[in-house]
């Protein structure tokens, strides 16, 4: 890859301040697949300086100016789709299906949908005694995680360009590649040197950096609930904006009159998906008491028949978690959750049957887990499904609730009892029914899984701030 030891700066691929590199893993192989350039403060500071700059033209672009640069932009995520799937299943595990059906899509469908959206947009509504302005929010900071990378970026630069923000993307250094490639595209679609900058590097050193900045108005970050603290504290002495999506342990009701053969192994084969990695996972599946033998049984099938190994394979369903540490923790959860007395009716510990190199998970199913239990309380991130019991619908909602987190919940069921259910729950996504991700629905959190919204009309107004003209009449 051409600029992987650069950044991109004010429209331009520049050398880095400092000489640090780090290499990027193949979770699959364990082996590099080349080295990245780690940034430092100075990178972050000529960046926000680029931006802050370009701020001063590119705010005042007309609406059409923002929709040619957007549809241009979707143009070129499309042609390139192939080879920015192809690097994401490298760096990060996603099976070569999975990453071509939905990882390197979604930025496509990111940004049409926001043209869209802007298409209809009112940046100024006038009221009896005054003209309510809607304005970009300035110079906005961007920090992205590694599980759905590009998902994650382009769900944050899409309606920032679309408002008249300028902008600088941290991604993860861990799978940082598709990264370049997307700064590549938007150079080719003509944005406007400064608009957007690209600095790879950790969070200690460059995201700390970037939070704490006094000339970044804005903050968006995805990623733990951990670092979202950090990220709130660095950037709450200039008092900007800081809007985030954290991390989750989303309950799953099945209602006892839902077809339980058909939604207990759909939504087991769900939760696999991106080996677990994604924080809107159904991972604590609750069941009637009377039913916990059943729903485990189904579970643990489901489980046994997911195929884990080479990303490259059409016939593998589930890749590598995405690294070593990774592997690590979910290895050291899975061993904390026999240890609590939880029921282990798939998987555990150790590499899958027949592997003998590579971050895999084998798909994990614990039955008869109480909600005191680490398992249920800490986000795994990895292929482990537990299983809790309960008595009725409030019981279900109680234990559905009784969590930090309230980023998705599901609902199965009765329809008219499943929504009755879905509006009980703390938590800013609600899927019932299997009803999947609409492009055009609110995206967030409640209690620590964050503050704000992404995704649709309300992913553009988190950076537009609003302005009363008291005596402007039309």
């Amino acid at each position: 890859m051409t600029n992987s030891e650069k950044f991109y700066i004010n429209g331009e691929w520049v050398e880095p301040t400092t000489d640090t590199t780090i290499e990027v893993i193949n979770p699959a192989t364990e082996q590099a697949i080349t080295r990245i350039a780690m940034g430092g403060p100075a990178d972050i500071d000529a960046a926000v300086a680029a931006a802050k700059a370009a701020f001063e033209t590119y705010s005042q672009t007309s609406v059409e100016e923002r929709l040619a640069i957007l549809d241009k932009i979707t143009e070129l995520l499309g042609t390139r789709s192939e080879e920015l799937a192809d690097t994401i299943s490298a760096e990060m595990g996603a099976p070569g299906g999975l990453a071509k059906a939905a990882q390197a899509p979604t930025g496509f469908f990111h940004f049409a949908t926001t043209a869209a959206i802007l298409r209809g947009f009112d940046f100024e509504e006038q009221h009896d005694n005054f003209l309510l302005v809607k304005e970009p929010v300035g110079v906005v900071g961007m920090i992205t995680p590694w599980n759905w990378p590009l998902n994650q970026i382009a769900c944050k630069v899409a309606p920032a360009l679309a408002a008249g923000c300028t902008m600088v993307l941290k991604p993860s250094e861990v799978a940082p590649l598709n990264a370049i490639l997307f700064a590549e595209i938007l150079h080719d679609a003509g944005v406007p040197a400064g608009v957007f900058n690209l600095v790879n590097g950790d969070g200690p050193t460059v995201g700390s950096h970037l939070s704490a900045h006094s000339d970044v108005d804005m903050m968006s970050f995805t990623g733990s609930t951990r670092a979202g603290v950090e990220v709130a504290r660095n950037a709450a002495p200039t008092v900007k904006r800081v809007a985030q999506e954290l991390g989750g342990k989303s309950a799953n009701i099945i209602l006892d009159d839902a077809d339980f053969a058909e939604v207990v192994a759909r939504d087991m084969g769900g939760m696999c998906m991106n080996s677990g990695q994604s924080c809107n996972a159904g991972t604590r599946m609750l069941v009637p008491n009377s039913r916990m033998d059943e729903a485990a049984g189904i579970a643990a099938k489901t489980a046994e028949a997911i195929s884990v190994g080479d990303p490259g394979s059409d016939a593998v369903m589930m890749g590598p978690v995405v690294s070593e540490v990774q592997w690590n923790k979910i290895q050291g959860l899975i061993q904390a959750g026999i240890d609590e007395g939880a029921t282990l009716v798939a998987g555990g510990t150790g590499l899958p049957d027949g592997l003998d190199s590579g971050y895999f998970v084998r798909p994990t199913v614990f039955a008869d887990v109480t909600n005191d239990m680490r398992i249920a309380r800490e986000e795994v991130f990895g292929p482990v499904m537990v299983i809790i019991g309960y008595e009725d619908d409030d019981d279900a909602v109680r234990i559905a609730n009784d969590t930090v987190y309230g980023l998705s919940g599901y609902v199965s069921g009765s329809q008219e009892r499943a929504v009755a259910v879905a509006r009980r729950l703390r938590t800013g996504n609600v899927h019932v029914n299997g009803a999947g991700p609409d492009f055009n629905a609110p995206f967030g959190g409640y209690k620590q899984s964050g503050n704000g919204r992404e995704w649709g009309p309300l992913g553009l107004e988190e950076y537009l701030e609003a302005k009363a003209v008291l005596g402007a009449r039309s």
